[in-house]
């Protein structure tokens, strides 16, 4: 059963959509009033957990930007998190996501490196993409093993993971030791809802926001939209996914390519959750999602 907590964040976030800020989103103009709203989010969740700290990044020289984000009690935690925020591609930064990573570096005992990579539409498709990239090869600059870096993303931070690992497989880079997964997007081709539950509210504006992050290139490029690729070879991935959110079919559906690809892959869909509920650290659905998530760390790390 959902725990009270939930059907209230459940609840709030309904009422949230009703709200005209909301209402208006969709349209001329959507990509930067959906900026303001993402935006406004680092009020709630810009915070650091108690004991979190962090210390930013801009590597000019190697166009890398971003933020560490390092636990008082393990500063020198061998693990790294390599994380990439949500946003729809076109929103979002490290510091409206600090809450979730934070999240992560208390409860995983990991560092977290959270990138800021360039934001659709000023940056197209493949920006983003190879900011990434080239965020983990600087990794790998720092005397990182790869075997110590877990790559994790939730929704757009996702599908880029995903499309990260393959560039990187396809590029002969070493690939990390395995990735998590957050109700990802990782089809821009196919904008559904899951009807399962009738109180998901879909993301407005979806089928604009994938244009706008792809330009002129196909919604379904298998480097934009990760289920249309080959994922042979791939390190070990686990999906987290709202069993009430349009995102549900993109994470089960990711979940069975894996596997017939070869990929290691551990599929778990949470009742009466929205979309990202890892991000409310209180929620009892988010400290089991949490453990999970630190049990998966754990296992992929005892691999090296």
């Amino acid at each position: 059963m959902p725990s009270l907590g939930a059907h209230a964040v459940r609840m709030m976030i309904r009422v949230m959509h009703t709200l005209p800020v909301a209402r208006k989103i969709a349209g001329p103009g959507m990509i930067f009033k959906y900026r303001r709203v993402i935006g406004r989010g680092s009020l709630l969740f810009g915070r650091l957990p108690r004991g979190v700290t962090r210390l930013s990044v801009n590597d000019l020289d190697a166009g890398v930007r971003g933020e560490w984000i390092v636990s008082a009690k393990n500063p020198d935690a061998r693990a790294i998190v390599y994380y990439l925020h949500g946003g729809g591609f076109v929103a979002g930064s490290p510091a409206t996501y600090r809450t979730l990573t934070g999240a992560f570096c208390r409860r995983c005992n990991v560092r977290v490196f959270a990138l800021d990579y360039r934001l659709a539409p000023e940056h197209r498709f493949p920006a983003a993409l190879d900011d990434v990239v080239d965020g983990y090869r600087w990794l790998l600059a720092q005397n990182v093993s790869p075997q110590n870096i877990v790559f994790a993303g939730d929704s757009a931070g996702g599908g880029l993971a995903i499309s990260a690992l393959v560039a990187l497989r396809d590029a002969g880079d070493p690939l990390p030791a395995g990735a998590v997964l957050i109700a990802p997007w990782v089809d821009l081709a196919t904008v559904a809802v899951d009807h399962t539950d009738k109180s998901a509210v879909p993301m407005r504006g979806s089928q604009q926001i994938a244009q706008e992050y792809v330009g002129d290139r196909p919604l379904d490029h298998p480097l934009a939209s990760g289920l249309y690729a080959d994922l042979s070879g791939l390190p070990p991935v686990m999906i987290q996914a709202s069993n009430g959110e349009m995102l549900r079919d993109d994470a089960v559906r990711l979940d069975a390519k894996a596997r017939h690809a070869g990929v290691e892959s551990n599929l778990r869909l949470w009742d009466g959750v929205p979309h990202v509920w890892h991000i409310f650290a209180g929620l009892r659905e988010s400290r089991e999602a949490f453990g999970d998530i630190a049990a998966f760390i754990s296992s992929v790390l005892r691999k090296d």
